[in-house]
C-alpha cells in the first residue's frame, strides 16, 4: 500500500466540477511530527472553490510541510486532510494519480529537467498518461505556452537559456497542462525582479480568473498578498494563529503578524486593497 488517497464518506465530492464556495481541502485538527519534533498542534483550516488562499509564517514555522500535507506528500500525524473530498490516507497509488490529476503545482525554482525542452517539460504530464496522440499534445502545449505569454519558438529552447520569468511561466504552463482546477503556488514570486514579479502575479490573477481556479500560495512578499490574496493564513507557534481577510489580519497583535506587514497596515486596509486590484484588472484587460 502507498501513502495516497483513501476514499471518503459519502460527502466526497466526484462531480468533475465545485461550485464557488465548495470546500476544496479540509485540515481537520491536523497535528505534525517530524523527527521527533512537533511542527503544528490542531491546525483546522477550509479552503473553498474559487479563493486565493496565501499562508505566510516564519522560518521553521511549517508552512512547506502543511503544503506537503495538502499534496499527499505527508502525512499528518492526528487528524485528517481532505481534497475535493477525499482523505489522504493509505490506498492504491491510482487513486492518488486520479485526483492529482485535478491539481497543479508550481515549485519555488521552476523544477524543470535541465535536459528536456521547454516543449517536453510542458508536454510531461500528458505523455505519462500515455493515451493522447502526439498532434493533440503539441495543440495542447502550444495553447499553454500562449496562455502565460511566451512564444511558439519559446519551445524549442532549454531551460539553460531561460531568464527567471521564463523558468516561472514555463512551470506555470506544465502546471495548467492538465487544467486542473486547483493550483499550488510555493513562493511563486521569489528570485524574481520587481517588475517580472508584478508581471507574473498578474498573470495569476488572470489565469485565475479564466480557469476558475482555486489557489492556495505559500509566500513572504506582502505584495502578493496585496494583488490577489482573498484570504491569509498565518502559521506560528506551530497553530494557525490567524486566518481571514487580508485587512483583518494585519490588524492582529501577534508579534509576527506585526513584524510581517510592518508598515503596511494602510495598504492592506479594504478600500485601498478594491481600488488596487480594481486598476489592477483593468490593466490586464488593456494589455490582452
Amino acid at each position: 500500500m502507498n501513502e495516497c488517497i483513501e476514499p471518503g464518506p459519502a460527502e466526497a465530492v466526484d462531480a468533475l466540477e465545485v461550485q464557488a464556495g465548495d470546500p476544496v481541502i479540509e485540515v481537520r485538527h491536523v497535528g505534525t511530527v517530524l523527527g521527533g519534533v512537533r511542527i503544528h498542534k490542531d491546525l483546522n483550516l477550509t479552503v473553498t472553490a474559487g479563493e486565493v488562499l496565501g499562508i505566510i509564517g516564519g522560518s521553521g514555522s511549517g508552512k512547506t510541510t502543511l503544503l506537503r500535507l495538502m499534496l499527499g506528500l505527508e502525512r499528518p500525524s492526528e487528524g485528517e486532510v481532505l481534497v475535493f473530498g477525499q482523505k489522504l490516507g493509505k490506498c492504491e497509488a491510482t487513486d492518488l494519480a486520479r485526483v492529482r490529476h485535478r491539481w497543479g503545482v508550481l515549485f519555488q525554482q521552476g523544477a524543470l529537467f535541465s535536459a528536456l525542452t521547454v516543449f517536453d517539460n510542458i508536454a510531461l504530464p500528458l505523455r505519462e498518461l500515455k493515451s493522447l496522440p502526439k498532434d493533440l499534445i503539441a495543440e495542447l502545449v502550444m495553447t499553454k505556452l500562449q496562455q502565460v505569454g511566451l512564444k511558439p519558438e519559446d519551445g524549442i529552447k532549454m531551460p539553460a537559456e531561460l531568464s527567471g520569468g521564463m523558468v516561472k511561466r514555463v512551470s506555470l504552463a506544465r502546471s495548467l497542462i492538465m487544467d486542473p482546477q486547483l493550483l499550488f503556488l510555493d513562493e511563486p514570486t521569489a528570485g524574481l525582479d520587481p517588475a517580472s514579479s508584478k508581471g507574473f502575479v498578474q498573470l495569476i490573477e488572470s489565469l485565475k480568473r479564466e480557469m476558475a481556479l482555486t489557489v492556495v500560495m505559500v509566500t513572504h512578499d506582502v505584495d502578493t498578498l496585496f494583488a490577489i490574496a482573498d484570504r491569509v493564513a498565518v502559521l506560528a507557534d506551530q497553530h494557525l494563529i490567524a486566518h481571514g481577510p487580508l485587512e483583518q489580519v494585519v490588524n492582529q497583535p501577534h508579534p509576527f503578524i506585526r513584524n510581517f506587514f510592518l508598515g503596511h497596515a494602510e495598504r492592506c486596509a479594504a478600500d485601498n486593497l478594491r481600488s488596487y486590484r480594481d486598476a489592477l484588472h483593468h490593466r490586464d484587460e488593456l494589455a490582452a
